[in-house]
């Protein structure tokens, strides 16, 4: 039996005011596109990507800075990026180190007020989260204390939080198009001051990103899979504990299938479970 493409499952949660662009950052990362309209979202919808962790990888990171994604391709695709995950174990020498993989299963949920009591009940179980605002409406920004006493209350105490300003496309004058906005900046928050509620709330980075181009999407979901990784590697959760939001592949068997252990009077006799 071929093993699993990845070594760990991670449960991420995007959460956010409605019209921040969680889904966008969403859909950008899983399928590498872009969409212009997109309906509101009601309780939660889901995505995963799979994406390289630890070393060698996470050797090629300079700093704080990922990689950065190439342009789109003309139907919105992305090239480049984050390599492939593997699909069958390839021989290496000794000394070399074994890329590890993680799957991001991304819940991403409702920002609106009519549905934030059923979207609260999906932050357990997860061990990481992106908070999203849109740097173009402040008023998303202020709530963004408000959905962080939601999470901690009811998600894990080690949770990995990053605090996305998405929308920088809108931030930065010249980048739209005059149809859109008239080719002015409507960065209504500064970095300045995001990056002082990270660091005053205990959130992990501040990231800005922009799901229309692209930009540090990638850079922003790797934050926290990276961090989860350490965390992993400290031991800091139990991999056969739903509860803590990361599974190992022997949580699940192989490829993701339980295996069913026969008595052994079963297994002579030939007698099956069902």
């Amino acid at each position: 039996m071929s093993s699993a493409p990845w070594d760990y499952i991670a449960k991420l949660v995007c959460i956010g005011d409605s019209g921040c662009g969680k889904s966008s950052l969403t859909i950008r990362l899983c399928e590498g596109r872009f969409v212009t309209h997109h309906d509101v979202t009601i309780g939660v919808e889901f995505g995963s990507r799979i994406v390289p962790v630890g070393p060698p990888h996470s050797n090629t990171l300079s700093g704080s800075s990922l990689p950065p994604s190439t342009a789109p391709e003309a139907d919105g695709n992305l090239k480049g990026g984050l390599p492939e995950p593997r699909t069958k174990p390839s021989p290496t020498p000794a000394a070399a180190e074994i890329q590890k993989h993680m799957k991001l299963s991304l819940w991403d949920t409702a920002g609106q007020e009519t549905y934030k009591s059923v979207t609260r009940s999906y932050f357990r179980g997860a061990s990481g989260a992106l908070l999203v605002f849109d740097l173009s409406r402040k008023q998303t920004f202020q709530h963004v204390t408000d959905w962080l006493n939601d999470l901690r209350q009811i998600a894990e105490p080690d949770i990995v939080v990053v605090l996305v300003g998405n929308k920088a496309d809108l931030a930065k004058p010249g980048s739209v198009d005059d149809s859109e906005a008239g080719g002015e900046n409507k960065r209504e928050v500064t970095r300045e001051e995001a990056e002082d509620w990270a660091r005053r709330n205990g959130v992990l980075e501040y990231v800005e990103t922009s799901a229309k181009s692209g930009e540090n999407v990638e850079k922003a979901f790797m934050r926290v899979a990276e961090r989860i990784y350490e965390n992993i590697q400290a031991g800091k959760y139990d991999l056969n504990d739903r509860r803590s939001g990361v599974k190992g592949p022997t949580a699940a068997g192989a490829g993701g299938i339980r295996p069913v252990r026969l008595s052994a009077e079963k297994a002579k006799t030939g007698a099956g479970c069902c």
